[in-house]
Formats: C-alpha cells, sequence, structure tokens
C-alpha cells in the first residue's frame, strides 16, 4: 500500500467507513443501524459521513463490484421448472413475455427495493399467466415448501408488489414521436452519421489526409529539392 493509503494517515470516521464497506463487499449481512450502534460520538453524523463518501473511498481502494441483474436468475429458474414441474409446459415460450416484463420493470423502482431472484420470479410468474399457466404449486411447494409459510407468504407479496409496479407505469407522454422529431433537430448534425453535414465533414477530412498524403511522397520532396537547387 501507499503511504498515503496506511491506515494511521487517517482520522477515525475513515476508517470506520473502510470497515463497513469491507463489511458489505465480503457479503456480511450488517445493517447500517447495526453498525451506526457500534460507533461511539455522534451516529447520525457518522451514517452521513459513510454514505457520502462510500463511493470514493471504493474507488480509492480500487475495488471491483458486481451488479446483479434479474437475468441469469431467470435462466436458472426456467431451467428448474423444467426439471422439477412436470404440470408446466412450453417454457421457452414464456420467453418473450419475460423479457417484456423485464423491459418494464427497469422503468421502475422495482431494482433498488427487490432482490434480482424476486424480480426474475415475478417475470416468470407474469408470463406463465399470460400463458394460462399456473406455477402456484411450483413456487409453495418446490421452492418454498421447506422454509415455511412465513417465507412463502414473504415471496409471494414480493412477487405481488413488483408485478403491480409495473402494471402502475404511466403511459407514456402522447406526443412523444413530436418531441423526438423536435429533440432530433436540435442535434448537432456535424456528429450525426446520418446527416449530410457529417458526411460533408467526412469527406473534407479525407480529401485533407489526401493532400497531406501528397505532399510527403518522394516525388514530390525530390521536385521540391529540384526548384529549390535551381534557384
Amino acid at each position: 500500500q501507499k503511504d498515503s493509503n496506511h491506515l494511521l494517515s487517517f482520522h477515525r470516521p475513515s476508517v470506520e467507513k473502510a470497515a463497513m464497506a469491507v463489511e458489505v463487499l465480503s457479503t456480511i449481512n450488517v445493517s447500517m443501524q447495526q453498525f451506526i450502534a457500534n460507533v461511539q460520538g455522534n451516529q447520525e453524523r457518522a451514517t452521513k459521513i459513510i454514505l457520502n463518501n462510500e463511493l470514493l473511498l471504493m474507488q480509492e481502494l480500487q475495488f471491483h463490484l458486481t451488479v446483479h441483474n434479474p437475468f441469469r436468475a431467470v435462466e436458472g429458474l426456467l431451467i428448474d421448472i423444467k426439471t422439477r414441474c412436470d404440470s408446466v409446459h412450453s417454457v421457452d415460450s414464456f420467453r418473450p413475455e419475460i423479457q417484456t416484463f423485464l423491459d418494464s420493470v427497469f422503468l421502475t423502482d422495482a431494482c433498488m427495493i427487490y432482490a434480482p431472484s424476486q424480480i426474475a420470479l415475478a417475470a416468470v410468474i407474469h408470463a406463465a399467466s399470460r400463458q394460462k399457466q399456473n406455477l402456484d404449486s411450483y413456487v409453495t411447494e418446490s421452492l418454498f415448501g421447506e422454509q415455511g409459510e412465513e417465507a412463502i407468504l414473504h415471496i409471494i407479496t414480493c412477487v405481488r408488489n413488483i408485478r403491480v409496479m409495473v402494471k402502475n407505469i404511466p403511459d407514456p407522454t402522447p406526443n412523444i414521436k413530436t418531441l423526438c422529431t423536435r429533440l432530433e433537430q436540435c442535434r448537432n448534425q456535424d456528429n450525426n452519421p446520418d446527416s449530410l453535414a457529417y458526411k460533408r465533414k467526412l469527406e473534407e477530412l479525407v480529401d485533407e489526409d489526401a493532400l497531406l498524403l501528397e505532399d510527403h511522397t518522394p516525388s514530390n520532396q525530390q521536385a521540391r529539392m529540384d526548384s529549390c537547387s535551381q534557384a
């Protein structure tokens, strides 16, 4: 480690931030309230310091973060349904509906509230319902049968809330096409590969490169030397 990143180079709040980051990145389930309970002094101020500097600290420590999304979880669920759920047929036909649902999920706050696996399950259940198939027995028996009624009730609530969030996405602005057309006109056409201005600019650059190439060819250089010697 560099001297600037040495433990003794920082005051206590910075060390506390580092400790919290290590616990989070090590997948130790410690909430902010549990961590702050062990901090002496102004705990509210310590909370703000940790949250406001978390990303900067990770950058200085050169951590690599992995962002999880529901797509891999969807593939796992589809494989599991094919393996353990004989009552559901044509599982691959769920894919278009799943993709549409996931595209809509990213227009909501669901990804900030629910785990990727919960969103994936909501997408699969939604797709199955659109295909007139039922996954209730698969969810309550195969997936969560051994975890008790509390876990089943929790996942049912999560799936229902996610589907409600997707259903309540507001309709697009009616005049969105007009706005897109106006926005297109406001863009710098010199940087638009489809515009005539961009093509003219590109042609000018090509012509300039051709002239520079001609100026540096041996024949031109020799002609210039001959003219200089005659002078």
